[in-house]
This record gives C-alpha cells, sequence and structure tokens, in this order.
C-alpha cells in the first residue's frame, strides 16, 4: 500500500476514533450521572454512528465487503427472532423498546450490532496474528495461511463470546433486553458457534481487513461496559 495512502487511512482512523471515544464519554457520563432514562435512549443512534464511522474508515469498499454487512445483518436478525421467539438460540430472552424500531421484535440495529462486533473482533485477530505470521517465514512446517484461518475463526469467536459475557448485566441494567431466568451456559455456547460461522465468512470475503479502528472501536466499547459493569 502506498505511503500516501496508508497516512490517509491512519488519519481518518484517527478521527473516527477520536469521534468514538467522545460519544462513549458522553454516554458514560450521562448514564451514571445525568439522566440515565435519556442517555439510554440515545443507544441506537450511537451504535449507528459507529457503523457510519466503520463505513468511513473502511478501505476499498467492494462488494465482498457490502455482502458481508448483508450477511451479518440477515442472520443477526434471523437467530434473534428464533431465539425470542422459541427459546431455541440463546434461551429465553425479549428486547426492551429502548433499541428503536424492531422486526418481529427484534430491533433492527441489533443487525448492525452482530455486523459490528463480527467485522471488530476479525479485525482485532488479524491485527494481533500480522507480527506471529510474519515471525513464522522461518518455519516452513508450519501452514501460515491454515494457522491465521483457524486463530480468527476460533479467537475471534472466543472475543465475541467475551464480550457477549461482559455487555450481558448491563444491556440487562439498561432495559436493552431481560432474560425470563438467569443468563443460561447456552447462550454463550449459540453466540460462539454463530460467530464462528460469521467469521468464516469474514475470512472468505475478499476485502481489505487492515481497519485499525475497528479495533479501537472493539477496545473502547469494551472500556465503557466494563466501567459501567463497575460503578453501574
Amino acid at each position: 500500500m502506498p505511503t500516501n495512502k496508508i497516512s490517509f487511512q491512519y488519519n481518518k482512523s484517527t478521527i473516527a476514533t477520536g469521534i468514538a471515544i467522545v460519544f462513549h464519554v458522553i454516554g458514560l457520563v450521562g448514564i451514571l450521572f445525568f439522566d440515565r432514562s435519556f442517555f439510554i435512549k440515545t443507544s441506537a443512534i450511537n451504535l449507528l454512528l459507529m457503523f457510519l464511522l466503520i463505513l468511513y474508515t473502511q478501505s476499498n469498499i467492494n462488494r465482498y465487503f457490502l455482502y458481508f454487512i448483508l450477511i451479518s445483518f440477515i442472520t443477526g436478525i434471523s437467530v434473534e427472532i428464533i431465539g425470542t421467539s422459541t427459546g431455541y438460540l440463546f434461551g429465553a430472552y425479549q428486547y426492551g423498546n429502548v433499541l428503536g424500531p424492531s422486526i418481529r421484535n427484534v430491533p433492527w440495529i441489533i443487525g448492525i450490532n452482530w455486523f459490528m462486533i463480527i467485522y471488530c473482533c476479525g479485525m482485532f485477530i488479524q491485527k494481533l496474528l500480522h507480527t506471529m505470521i510474519q515471525q513464522l517465514d522461518a518455519n516452513p512446517t508450519v501452514s501460515k495461511p491454515f494457522l491465521k484461518s483457524l486463530s480468527i475463526l476460533v479467537d475471534g469467536a472466543t472475543i465475541a463470546v467475551l464480550f457477549d459475557w461482559l455487555m450481558e448485566p448491563i444491556a440487562i441494567k439498561l432495559g436493552y433486553w431481560k432474560w425470563n431466568a438467569d443468563i443460561p451456559t447456552y447462550n454463550y455456547i449459540c453466540w460462539f458457534v454463530i460467530s464462528l460461522l460469521l467469521l468464516f465468512v469474514f475470512n472468505k470475503m475478499k476485502f481489505e481487513k487492515n481497519n485499525i479502528f475497528a479495533v479501537h472501536l472493539l477496545m473502547i466499547q469494551a472500556l465503557f461496559f466494563l466501567l459501567l459493569r463497575t460503578f453501574l
């Protein structure tokens, strides 16, 4: 990639990261110290803004990237509809009314959120593996493409599950959704399997996977939910 293109992409990521930090700090302070109900109702707007920032920072948007968004959205909405309607996926739970317009009682922003979580986890593992894969150049017995693909799938799905585990108690307190009983282990198993399948699609789709903002966004959101989990 040309140096000027790298510099331009870095500047876009820096701008997007700054915006993401500001909005998450405002949301954190607002929920903890001011009108909690007002700031909770802006959650869908914040998620939509983060989605637009991902589009802004994704270099060379092509049809494969758009396919991945569509597949992630449809998959996310579909499994959530099945989950809330039957309890066969994730367990017995229902969404509240704070996340905006719904499709069959599932807020449509949840489909966008599925895309963002999988995309950010995939990008995080891509960046993490970059140096590790380079260090294997001297070892011809190791299949680097296989190792990379396996790590993206398994490690990425594990991070997605950990992110869900971190978010669950806060999402319940904020009224995003509620469980009819305790959160079942089955929920996290389903999260892992579905994340694994979507990360397989992520790995196979031919679009640029070098979005540093996605890595920053994952860390910002994880810290956001960690602080809420600690102080709320």
